[in-house]
């Protein structure tokens, strides 16, 4: 039997569970691994400026293809608690990473040696396991454990924690015997399919929420195929976005209390009937009025979690199953609905779901100076096409981008829903772009967002990862601003200085061109709406020719109002702007406006 430290089993079960790429920050108490893992081969290695930002650099890097699951690294003590936000991030959208720590000698770790901290109690809540491991011979063990939890069921984050004399201890191992652990998934039974689809029939103007764990499932193709045989409309919620491309003549539009469609709340309040598939009914997509969300309407939830379904209402029926294996039964009895000619005619339902789309628009087209944030989304759609893959977490920008940007593939939206943590943006495009570095990567940031975490734009520049990012600068708060105007306040929300190096600002304050070019990267800054496509179209040729982040940084009004519920009532939305009323007021819409 081959001999090694556990560190090194613990690498090569990483490769043989197909781990390519990991991203980390290196310290004493993890170096025996680092050790094994430069030995070992095979698993190249990003260096982050901050653990936190190597947790969202493996999330990005999960969300980006299916299959994947990102490896975050550090060493003992602060590096676990920085992981935190990462882990939280990752539980709350069903997101599979591995973070591995560091730890103080198993004799010690009780006795408050340095940077001794019981980080497996602490991300217990925001994990599917945290582990200590004080045994080198379960290394082996734990780690197989680990991935069969992250692919099992709702997919999720784990920690292991490797004290420093159980990473240096030597194991009896065969890797060339190792076998991952058979994933667990729960199946949907043709008899449930049925009972499902018998709710559709009985329906008149049906709707699907496509959901995050479709994208998941990689089973967006059977969603799509399954609309089409039926002619059911689609709602994709934020997670689900991409689901259905946004062009589809099924795509009713997204709904909810911020990131919605004027044409998507429109449709889902005339609707009789939803089945909700890999969707958790998030309370910014249903709004806390429930009656109003559910009144009218009966719901069947398929979701992969049994404990969610009937967690936020009851449904009148549901399935707990993996989403592809749903799909792949919902499109075999449908088929077979249709060649027995028992499938309604959709045709008016879906026909008045588009009229909608076609007449219930958001104006993008202005040319005030300092810039409205929807005329750089509306240019954003000019310059960046249908391959793009945008990046994006929490505040104005997002909803706002998620109101008029287009998207239309799954896994071209990677955004984080349930927690939001700014500082999310710039690691976790690091991330997509690592896991495809040829796509055209996209992220989107509000100023605050951006100053969190930007030094981790020096990992784009040492390692040479390009992407292209938006900056909206407001030097404001924007959206918890927005939020106070209940609370008639504006309190320590504005970020406003004149700053005295860089007096052309005015009060704008932090020179992000300076700052961003001293991390080694590249920066523009637009202050004319004309300005933004040919901006725009710079960036991308930059970001090809040094291979290094590229920030397009716009200065915006001060002050812009996104509309959104101010009632947490998705039929009560209020619009701040003016509509568009003439086709000129929204160029980039996804249907001409019908007027």
């Amino acid at each position: 039997m081959p001999r090694m430290t556990a560190a090194r089993a613990a690498v090569e079960i990483l490769k043989r569970e197909g781990v390519t790429h990991a991203f980390g920050v290196p310290g004493a108490a993890i170096n025996p691994f680092y050790k094994a893992l430069q030995a070992g081969g095979g698993i190249d290695h990003t260096l982050a400026r901050h653990v936190e930002g190597a947790s969202h650099m493996a999330e990005g890097y999960t969300r980006t293809n299916p299959g994947n699951i990102g490896l975050c690294i550090g060493t003992s003590g602060p590096a676990g608690t920085d992981m935190i936000t990462g882990l939280y991030s990752a539980i709350g959208d069903s997101i599979p990473i591995l973070c591995i720590t560091g730890q103080a000698p198993t004799s010690v770790i009780h006795k408050e040696d340095f940077q001794a901290v019981d980080i497996a109690s602490i991300a217990k809540p925001v994990t599917k396991a945290a582990t200590t491991v004080l045994e080198a011979a379960q290394v082996p063990g734990v780690f197989q454990q680990a991935f069969h939890l992250m692919r099992s069921g709702r997919p999720g984050p784990v920690l292991i924690d490797l004290p420093i004399d159980v990473q240096l201890t030597e194991i009896d191992f065969d890797p060339e015997t190792y076998e991952p652990l058979p994933v667990y998934k729960p199946c949907a039974t043709r008899a449930q399919i049925e009972k499902a689809i018998s709710f559709l029939l009985e329906s008149e103007r049906p709707l699907i929420v496509a959901g995050g764990g479709i994208i998941n499932a990689d089973a967006s193709d059977l969603l799509v195929e399954f609309a089409e045989i039926t002619g059911t409309p689609v709602i994709p919620t934020l997670m689900g976005w991409g689901t259905v491309p946004d062009d589809h003549e099924l795509n009713a539009g997204m709904v909810g209390l911020q990131t919605s469609h004027r044409y998507g709340n429109a449709n889902f309040l005339e609707s009789d009937f939803v089945l909700g598939i890999g969707n958790r009914w998030a309370n910014r997509h249903t709004g806390y009025k429930l009656d109003v969300y559910t009144k009218g309407r009966k719901f069947v939830h398929v979701d992969i979690e049994p404990t969610q379904i009937g967690k936020i209402f009851a449904p009148d029926y549901g399935i707990a199953s993996d989403a592809k294996v749903a799909l792949e039964l919902f499109v075999e009895v449908a088929k077979e609905l249709k060649a027995a000619g028992r499938l309604p005619d959709r045709g008016a339902w879906v026909a008045a779901t588009q009229d909608r789309k076609a007449t219930l628009q958001r104006r993008t087209h202005f040319d005030n100076v300092p810039l409205k944030p929807q005329r750089v989304y509306e240019e954003m759609n000019r310059a960046f096409g249908p391959e793009t893959r945008y990046v994006t977490t929490i505040g104005l920008s997002q909803i706002a981008g998620a109101q008029m940007l287009h998207v239309y593939k799954p896994r071209h939206w990677i955004n984080c829903g349930q927690a939001g943590p700014l500082g999310w943006t710039i690691p976790a495009a690091l991330g997509v772009a690592t896991a495809d570095p040829e796509a055209q990567v996209v992220a989107l940031s509000g100023d605050y967002d951006f100053q969190f975490m930007l030094e981790e734009l020096a990992v784009g520049a040492q390692h040479r990862i390009p992407y292209v990012h938006v900056l909206v600068n407001n030097s404001y708060l924007g959206l918890i601003r927005q939020a106070q105007i209940g609370l008639d306040i504006n309190f320590q929300v504005n970020l406003e200085f004149e700053n005295i190096n860089s007096p052309e600002l005015g009060v704008y304050g932090v020179d992000h061109v300076k700052v961003v070019e001293g991390l080694g990267c590249k920066a523009i800054r637009v202050t004319e709406p004309d300005q933004l496509l040919p901006a725009f179209e710079e960036a991308k040729k930059l970001a090809a020719e040094y291979r290094v982040p590229v920030v397009v940084e716009a200065i915006l009004e001060r002050v812009t109002n996104i509309a959104m519920s101010k009632t947490a009532d998705i039929s009560d939305v209020t619009e701040f702007e003016e509509l568009a009323t003439e086709p000129g007021h929204a160029p980039t819409a996804i249907k001409p406006l019908k007027v």
